[in-house]
C-alpha cells in the first residue's frame, strides 16, 4: 500500500478535488463511471456499503447478519467525503502504519475490521469477501491525489482544545434535550428509517450502539465530531455548538450504558493509551474518572513525562 494505483486516477482534464495545502473536500463521485471494469464496480459498491451497511450487513442484512443496524455513514458523513467528518481521506495514504492500540502494525482491513467490532458491535468482516475488497477499494479511490504518509487539512476530526475544567455531563444532558433529542430521541434509541432495516438518526447509546472500544466512545473523538457536525445540517464554518457545549455533551452520551467489549488485549503499552481512555491499568497515578470526564490537559503533561 502507499501511493494511489494507475487505475484510480481520472482521466485528463478530470482532477482530483484536494490540491496540497488546501482543504480536502472530497471526490467527485461522478468519477467512479470512468474507472471502468470490476475495480469501478468494486468502488461503488464499496460506497453503497458505507451508506447503506444495515441494509445488507445489519441484523436483517440481506448477504449477512453481523452489526448493529448503523450504517459507516452515521460516523463517517457523507460516505467518509465530509470535511471534518470523520472521514477517510487519509486513510489509504497512512495505512498499514503501527497504531498504539493494538501494539501492531495495522493493515486497512484491520482497521475496517475494528470499526465492525466496536463501532457498529459486529462481527469482523472475511477479508476475501467482497464486501471487504469493495470497502478497501472505496478507501483507496477516495485517497486519489494524496501522497503516501500524508494527512490533507480536514482529515479525520479536529482536535478540540482541553478546557480548564472536567467536562459535565450534567449540562451535557440540558444541551443533548435542547439540540440532540429531536432526532436522536430522550432516550437516545434514535429513529429507524422507513425501510426499518436501517437508521434515519443513529442510536447514541443502548443495545444497538457502539461499545465501550469504539474510537466515539474517548470524549475528545466525540466531541470534536459533534463539534463540527451536529446538530444535523451545521459545518466546520458555521458550527451551532461551543467546545465547552461539545464536550459537555460527549460527557453526557458517554455516559450512557452500551454494549460491553472484552479491551484486555488493547494498549499492551499502557504508556501509550490516549489521554482520555477511560479504562486503567494508566501509567500515570491519576485517578480513572479524571482520564474520563478530564480536566485532561495534567494528564497530557504527566504522559510527556513518563515518556520522557
Amino acid at each position: 500500500m502507499g501511493a494511489p494505483r494507475s487505475w484510480l486516477e481520472p482521466p485528463p482534464p478530470m482532477v482530483a478535488t484536494y490540491m496540497a495545502d488546501s482543504l480536502w473536500a472530497g471526490m467527485d463521485t461522478t468519477l467512479i463511471e470512468h474507472i471502468g471494469g470490476e475495480r469501478e464496480d468494486l468502488v461503488q459498491y464499496g460506497r453503497e456499503l458505507i451508506r447503506n451497511t444495515a441494509f445488507y450487513l445489519g441484523p436483517e442484512g440481506i448477504v449477512a447478519q453481523q452489526t448493529n443496524g448503523m450504517n459507516c455513514q452515521n460516523c463517517h458523513l457523507d460516505a467518509g467525503a465530509k470535511p471534518w467528518g470523520n472521514n477517510y481521506s487519509a486513510v489509504w495514504s497512512t495505512y498499514p502504519k503501527f497504531r498504539e492500540r493494538s501494539g501492531a502494525t495495522e493493515t486497512v482491513v484491520k482497521r475496517i475490521n475494528d470499526c465492525f467490532e466496536r463501532s457498529l458491535n459486529g462481527v469482523a468482516l472475511d477479508s476475501t469477501s467482497r464486501e471487504m475488497r469493495a470497502l478497501v477499494a472505496y478507501m483507496e479511490w477516495l485517497g486519489t491525489g494524496i501522497d503516501a504518509g500524508k494527512k490533507p487539512k480536514g482529515s479525520g476530526l479536529a482536535e478540540l482544545k482541553f478546557m480548564d475544567r472536567a467536562a459535565d455531563p450534567i449540562h451535557g444532558q440540558a444541551i443533548y434535550t435542547a439540540k440532540c433529542a429531536s432526532c436522536h430521541k430522550e432516550d437516545g434509541a434514535g429513529v429507524k428509517a422507513a425501510n426499518g432495516l436501517t437508521y434515519q438518526y443513529p442510536p447514541l447509546w443502548g443495545e444497538h450502539s457502539y461499545n465501550i472500544g469504539a474510537g466515539l466512545y474517548r470524549l475528545s473523538r466525540f466531541a470534536g465530531y459533534v463539534k463540527n457536525n451536529m446538530p444535523q445540517g451545521v459545518t466546520w464554518e458555521n458550527p451551532q455548538l461551543t467546545d465547552e457545549e461539545a464536550w459537555d455533551v460527549a460527557a453526557y452520551v458517554n455516559s450512557q450504558q452500551r454494549p460491553d467489549r472484552d479491551l484486555s488485549a488493547d494498549w499492551p503499552n499502557i504508556a501509550g493509551k490516549p489521554v482520555d481512555h477511560p479504562f486503567g491499568p494508566f501509567a500515570d497515578s491519576i485517578p480513572e474518572v479524571q482520564h474520563k470526564f478530564g480536566p485532561f490537559g495534567p494528564i497530557a503533561e504527566a504522559k510527556k513525562a513518563i515518556r520522557k
